[in-house]
């Protein structure tokens, strides 16, 4: 997984992505992927899904280090903010408490 995020940030760093000024705009891109994995998952068509879910992370890669975080630091900020939280899951969705 390392390797794959130090590839989406080398690729988005040569094609000039990197600019903290653009994340508004990157956000608009997480935004249309996350569409497109939606309308996939609506489809059942798998082989969209996967790519859709993929091209999910590659912007969300980009966003978090136009925003000067890494991936990692987020999704650790987001493991601490959930590992120990309680709740339950109604009709497959998490309620917490």
């Amino acid at each position: 997984m390392n390797n794959l995020v130090q590839n989406v940030e080398k690729w988005a760093r040569d094609k000039d992505l990197l600019v903290p000024e653009n994340a508004t705009r990157q956000m608009l891109k997480v935004m249309e992927e996350l569409g497109e994995t939606a309308s996939a998952l609506a489809k059942n068509d798998q082989a969209e899904l996967k790519d859709g879910i993929g091209d999910v992370f590659v912007t969300m890669i980009i966003l978090a280090n136009q925003c000067g975080f890494t991936p990692y630091e987020c999704l650790l900020t987001a493991w601490n903010e959930i590992s120990d939280r309680k709740g339950v899951t109604v009709d497959g969705i998490f309620i917490k408490e």
